[in-house]
């Protein structure tokens, strides 16, 4: 007599849940997909997360034990590694790590495919150490190079690990072959764009958007100078306070700081502003999608994953001198493009390439790439 089939066992493995952003949100759309998962990560602190995530049997690593790890998780990161480790995995028919900071590195039974989505490899070991250590306070200036040597051989070892990598936009794709020596296929993550929509040309307002985080990488001191040269209008969307108040000191009285907005406001000055303004290098950059679904086109540095999701001339300006001459230069450009009135249709059109169906559809097919082999039912 056959035995019957059971349901494979699924588990999604994230770095750290301690709030709801870009990572969390490709979590989500692999809950979704694998309801009855599990989710192994370092530390949680379930009251910033989402129903949907609650929902599933988490698991965390001996970094949740330690003191104040809920608050000071990166403070152990040199700990990641081995705790990742001695997680006994047995049991499972399908591993899917979400690698930003350490995930990757579980080791699986032998006959057990292990995907990793990449967001990035660290990028505090890798392209932005040195900016990083030269920010750092004078102990983890000193930590640092010791701590960073030893996670860059664990980092490319670990890769070696997986069955097959996903990348979040090309330009991760190329560091992932850059550090790891490793191909991955390009995945974009699903935005949510049905929760954007364009507005009449009259409802729009003559100011330009700068919205996010206000992380140096994202670069907004940039975007900032720029627009008290130039006194066009600027509205800045983010926090924290202590960058708002930072960054005031040096802006002109045509840059208006928002703070952090609900997402209601948000919403309302994405579709009415002429253009968002996105200076920084990031992996892939989910509020450029949001801005065309919203029905704007966007100003962008031209490095990074603004590449995959915004045409050159078609759906905004791409841009190559970093500083603020050049994102003024590009800010003539759009002006004299007709852009700023042209059909939205061009816009949101583009932004529908990123829904979160087009991503299910797309990690299914490498799921049962890695899982047919080893007679996995996912029916």
């Amino acid at each position: 007599m056959a035995a019957a089939s059971r349901k494979p066992r699924v588990l999604l493995v994230h770095y750290w849940l301690v709030g709801m952003r870009g990572g969390e949100k490709v979590l989500e759309a692999l809950c979704r997909m694998f309801p009855e998962a599990d989710i192994l990560t370092h530390v949680v602190d379930r009251e910033q997360l989402s129903p949907l995530l609650k929902q599933h049997r988490i698991l965390t690593t001996s970094i949740s034990r330690l003191p104040w790890a809920k608050r000071h998780y990166q403070k152990y990161l040199p700990f990641m590694p081995q705790a990742l480790e001695a997680c006994d995995l047995t049991g499972y028919d399908l591993v899917i790590s979400s690698e930003s900071g350490p995930a990757k590195g579980v080791i699986v039974p032998p006959d057990t495919p292990h995907i990793c989505y990449c967001h990035s490899p660290m990028r505090y070991i890798w392209d932005q150490y040195h900016a990083y250590k030269s920010s750092a306070g004078l102990l983890a200036g000193i930590a640092m190079p010791h701590i960073a040597h030893r996670l860059r051989q664990w980092d490319v070892t670990s890769a070696a690990r997986v069955d097959h990598f996903v990348a979040n936009s090309n330009h991760v794709a190329n560091r992932v072959s850059k550090y790891w020596r490793r191909d991955a296929s390009v995945i974009h993550p699903p935005v949510d764009i049905a929760a954007f929509s364009p507005v009449e040309p009259q409802e729009r307002g003559d100011y330009y958007l700068w919205l996010g985080e206000l992380a140096p990488y994202k670069r907004p001191d940039i975007a900032i100078d720029a627009f008290r040269q130039s006194g066009r209008k600027l509205k800045v969307i983010g926090g924290p306070d202590k960058a708002v108040a930072h960054l005031q000191k040096s802006a002109g009285t045509t840059v208006e700081f928002l703070g952090k907005t609900d997402f209601d406001t948000l919403r309302h000055h994405l579709s009415r502003c002429k253009a968002l303004i996105f200076p920084g290098e990031e992996d892939f950059g989910i509020v450029p999608v949001e801005a065309l679904a919203s029905g704007r086109p966007v100003i962008g540095f031209n490095r990074g994953g603004v590449r995959d999701t915004v045409t050159d001339g078609q759906t905004g300006i791409l841009y190559d001198d970093p500083s603020a001459a050049g994102l003024n230069a590009a800010i003539d450009r759009f002006e004299t493009s007709g852009l700023d009135s042209c059909d939205t249709a061009a816009f949101t059109d583009a932004a529908a390439n990123f829904t979160e169906d087009r991503f299910t559809k797309e990690m299914w097919s490498i799921v049962r790439s890695q899982t047919l082999p080893h007679g996995a039912d996912w029916q």
